[in-house]
C-alpha cells in the first residue's frame, strides 16, 4: 500500500522540467516590456521625484544577463515554493513526534492495527513507510517458515524498501537550488566582467573618457552582480532549510523503522 503512490508518480512525462525554460521567458518579459518601460528614448534610466535614477531602468540596464540571472531566481522561487508543498505532505496531517510517540506506545502494547489506525490518520511519506513495514510485521507474526531472525530482517528490509521509493520524491528538483546557488554567481560574474570591459572600453577612448558610458559600464556591472548574489543566496537558504527538513524527516524514518524491527524481535523470542 505505501508503494503505489510512489511508483506512480515515477511514469508520465516530469513537468517540472519546464519550469527552467518557462522562467527565463519570464525573466526575459519582465526585463524588456516591464523594466524597459522604466527607461528614455536613449535607453537611460528615468528619474525620480528627488532626481535619482529609477531602479527597474537601472535594472535595464544591466544588459542581456539580466533576463537570465531574473529567469534563475523566479526558478528559486517556484522549486522552493513546489518542495515546500511536497515536504509539507510527506510530513501528514500532524506533527512528527506525537505521531512517532503513538506508534511506538502501540506498538508496546501489542496493538498493531491501533499503530495502522494512526498511520492512515497521519498520512504522508513518513506514515506510508511505517504502514509497510506494519504490515510487513503481521505477515511475519503468521509466518511459520522462516526463523526469528530472518523475520526481523525481513521487516528491515520492508521498510527500506519503502524508504527508498519515498525519499526520491522528498529529493526530487533540489539539485535546481543546488545548482543555481554555485551557478548564479558565475553568471553574475560574467555580467560583471561585461560591465567593466565596456567601462573600460569609455576610458581608452581618444581624449576625455565619455562619463555617460563609463557610467553605464560600472551601473550594468553593479545591477548583475547585485541580482546574482541575491539569487544565490536565495537557493543557497532555502537549499539548507530543505535538506534539513528531509533530514529530519529520515532521522525520523530510520527511528520508527529500528523501533518496529525491535518490537518483534522482543516479542518473538
Amino acid at each position: 500500500m505505501a508503494q503505489a503512490p510512489a511508483k506512480q508518480q515515477q511514469k508520465g512525462f516530469d513537468f517540472s522540467i519546464l519550469v527552467v525554460p518557462i522562467a527565463l521567458i519570464i525573466g526575459y518579459c519582465i526585463w524588456k516590456f516591464f523594466c524597459g518601460n522604466y527607461v528614455d528614448a536613449k535607453e537611460e534610466p528615468l528619474k525620480n521625484a528627488d532626481g535619482s535614477s529609477n531602479i527597474f531602468g537601472l535594472i535595464y540596464k544591466g544588459g542581456f544577463i539580466v533576463p537570465i540571472l531574473i529567469g534563475m531566481l523566479i526558478t528559486v522561487i517556484s522549486y522552493s515554493i513546489e518542495r515546500a508543498i511536497t515536504i509539507t505532505k510527506a510530513k501528514g496531517t500532524g506533527s512528527i513526534e506525537p505521531f512517532l510517540q503513538k506508534i511506538k506506545t502501540a506498538l508496546s502494547n501489542g496493538d498493531v492495527n491501533g499503530a495502522l489506525a494512526e498511520c492512515n490518520k497521519q498520512k504522508g511519506s513518513v506514515a506510508n513507510v511505517v504502514q509497510a513495514g506494519l504490515h510487513k510485521y503481521q505477515e511475519m507474526a503468521t509466518n511459520t517458515e522462516l526463523e526469528g531472525e530472518k523475520k526481523v530482517l525481513a521487516i528491515q528490509q520492508e521498510i527500506e524498501e519503502a524508504t527508498s521509493l519515498e525519499l526520491p520524491m522528498l529529493q526530487k528538483n533540489l539539485v535546481f537550488l543546488s545548482t543555481i546557488a554555485s551557478v548564479g554567481t558565475l553568471v553574475a560574474l560574467l555580467g560583471t566582467v561585461i560591465g567593466m570591459i565596456k567601462s573600460f572600453a569609455a576610458l581608452a577612448t581618444t581624449g576625455s573618457p565619455d562619463p555617460t558610458k563609463l557610467s553605464a559600464g560600472i551601473s550594468e556591472a553593479l545591477v548583475n552582480t547585485a541580482i546574482g548574489i541575491a539569487t544565490s543566496a536565495c537557493a543557497i537558504i532555502l537549499y539548507n532549510v530543505f535538506t534539513s527538513q528531509i533530514d529530519s524527516l529520515t532521522y525520523a524514518i530510520d527511528e520508527i523503522g529500528f523501533s518496529i524491527a525491535q518490537s518483534f524481535a522482543s516479542r518473538k523470542k
